[in-house]
């Protein structure tokens, strides 16, 4: 059985490559690389993303992924999860604009902690 098609993921598909700039200075910087795969059990979506935020070092502060499995698990198939600096959360993937939704949340975040934005 096949997931129902999820008609915000073409918006997602079309930031692949994208580098952004959020900050006023230019330190802080987000990038997106998003790919259409097959759908497996391991990548159920039939995408393989990485969203990213990265300090003005280059330091990932945060990052939403399917990359790779979680590490307590550290062993099996990749799964979706969240990077905020070094702690590692499985994420719960519903669809497209959520993870867009929550990854920008997650930015805003770290954002205000550090003071770049109010």
């Amino acid at each position: 059985m096949t997931e129902p098609r999820d008609p915000t993921l073409d918006g997602l598909l079309d930031l692949d490559g994208q580098v952004l700039v959020v900050d006023p200075e230019g330190g802080y910087w987000v990038r997106f690389i998003v790919t259409r795969v097959p759908a497996s059990p391991e990548k159920p979506h039939g995408i393989d993303y990485s969203l990213t935020l990265h300090g003005p070092d280059g330091e990932r502060l945060v990052g939403f992924d399917n990359a790779h499995p979680v590490a307590r698990q550290k062993r099996g198939e990749p799964q979706d999860h969240r990077h905020r600096v070094r702690t590692v959360r499985a994420y719960a993937y519903r669809d497209a604009a959520t993870l867009l939704a929550d990854f920008w949340a997650a930015v805003d975040a770290v954002l205000r902690e550090r003071g770049v934005i109010l």
